[in-house]
């Protein structure tokens, strides 16, 4: 008996020896989060910035090598259970950008450095995040899917509770978790079902798609919605988005910088993979894209609605948040070369302008300690230089020139716009309209903080202020994004 597995085990191992030399970033991301933590343990009190200087080098390290890989063909690693392929590692490097930001925000967040707790702890989840968020990115098995997305939740847990100062953090960490937990539960039990339908975890195998065909339409609608429930999460998409305001608000500032980028990256990378399965199905009674259609437009009407009435900045950019989520999953309805294309240099811009409207936000708050939007009166004379840093980054978001907001969004509006020409679809027709709107709606909240900060007189007394860190990196991220709309091809070569 034991025989007969003899060949099979030669060829696993080989597989996997093979596989190795393809899986260079995660092997150094793991290096990375044991040297972080051990580095942490016996040289913080001698080395204080030690961990800093070993995240960013790792992360520099791991964007190195997916460069490296841009122009390889596609692989199969580890018996099928991750694919390396184009589209995967434009996701890494969108994630070692995602990770080397807000890794800098640790570094000059001034809570963050004077807790008792450290930041050692915390660059070490970030790294074992960032490993979970790559292996999302190339999962082509279910049980690998699963555990990358748990992964990526178990650390953003940890992340938002690490420093429970208050009641309303502790809140916000039990809420993420509570709601994270349920949403994983129903996606194994959606998984699950799948492979007792189908006899196999692998997303590729020609008998997954055989036995989901076979299966009853209602059972198979059931599973798969399941299923999208934990990817839906993740991109806190509407009607699952009911936890982001509030986490967004009560965690750490980079923390929800670093949720409203990274992770829903990572969703939409999964999110890909289960739209190319669904769409190979002969199935016409779950039909895919009218669900995420009806997801996009809701997410894009409730989040830009609902962020006129918030007075919080960090609430605002919540709900504006799941608004852009509505809008990038327009880009999915477009042919994959357009759409993929369109989607990854949005997702680059949009990591830019959510991270430097956060680390803006944070500056405020550290330098005056203000936190609501009716408390920015005046600030335009106060914080001069982070206030138009702040304006040109809101405008950004809203999609107007002279930023490169303008390039993102009209390359996703004008490839939807060829999709429609093409194909007719009034889904594709109505959610243009939608997003059309929704931008224009962005405009009555965005610019409350020019509004407030200089066209208003503030009741308080003047503070002093001076530039730190995060101000000159603020001013870095909003030139680029003056720079990038002249130059937009300095990404583009890459896609």
């Amino acid at each position: 008996m034991m025989n007969e597995f003899i060949p099979f085990i030669s060829s696993s191992i080989n597989d996997t020896i093979a596989s190795l030399s393809y899986f260079q970033s995660e092997a150094t991301l793991l290096a990375g989060f044991i040297l972080v933590i051990l580095s942490d343990l016996f040289f913080s009190k001698k080395y204080p910035q030690l961990s800093f200087g070993l995240t960013i080098s790792i992360i520099l390290i791991v964007m190195v090598q997916s460069f490296g890989l841009l122009h390889i063909e596609s692989k199969s690693l580890f018996g099928g259970m991750v694919i390396l392929d184009h589209l995967s590692i434009l996701f890494k490097i969108l994630f070692c950008l995602v990770s080397l930001l807000f890794v800098l925000f640790i570094r000059y967040n001034r809570s963050l450095q004077q807790h008792e707790k450290g930041t050692g702890d915390l660059y070490a989840i970030l790294l074992a995040v960032h490993l979970g968020m790559n292996l999302m990115a190339m999962s082509a098995n279910l049980l690998m899917v699963y555990m990358a997305l748990e992964m990526v939740s178990l650390g953003s847990y940890l992340m938002v509770g690490y420093i429970s100062r208050d009641q309303k953090q502790s809140e916000a960490s039990m809420k993420y978790a509570l709601f994270g937990a349920v949403c994983s539960a129903i996606m194994l039990y959606g998984i699950s079902l799948l492979y007792g339908f189908t006899g196999t975890l692998d997303l590729n195998d020609p008998s997954f798609i055989t036995g989901l065909n076979n299966i009853p339409p209602m059972a198979l609608g059931v599973s798969l919605i399941m299923v999208l429930i934990g990817i839906a999460f993740k991109l806190s998409v509407v009607p699952l988005h009911f936890w982001a305001p509030d986490v967004y608000e009560g965690a750490p500032t980079p923390v929800t910088a670093f949720l409203s980028t990274g992770p829903k990256i990572a969703g939409f990378a999964l999110l890909i993979k289960f739209i190319a399965v669904i769409n190979s199905l002969n199935i016409a009674s779950f039909d895919i894209n009218l669900m995420l259609a009806s997801m996009a437009i809701v997410s894009m009407v409730l989040g830009n609605f609902a962020a006129i009435w918030q007075n919080n900045t960090k609430r605002m950019l919540a709900y504006s948040s799941i608004g852009h989520t509505g809008f990038m999953i327009m880009a999915l309805f477009v042919s994959p070369g357009e759409g993929y294309k369109a989607l990854i240099f949005y997702m680059f811009i949009y990591i830019i302008m959510n991270m430097a409207a956060f680390l803006i936000v944070d500056e405020i708050e550290e330098q005056t300690g203000k936190q609501n939007l009716d408390e920015y009166n005046g600030l335009g004379r106060q914080l001069s230089i982070l206030m138009i840093c702040f304006v040109l980054v809101l405008v950004s978001l809203t999609g107007l020139p002279p930023t490169v907001g303008f390039t993102a969004k009209f390359f996703v509006f004008s490839t939807a716009l060829n999709a429609y020409n093409s194909s007719g679809s009034l889904i594709i027709l109505m959610m243009i309209i939608i997003a059309a709107i929704s931008t224009l709606v962005s405009l009555f909240y965005y610019l409350k903080v020019p509004l407030n900060a200089y066209l208003r007189e503030s009741a308080y007394s003047g503070v002093r202020v001076s530039n730190t860190a995060k101000t000159y990196l603020s001013m870095f991220l909003a030139f680029l994004l003056l720079l990038l709309i002249v130059f937009p091809s300095l990404i583009e070569q890459f896609l």
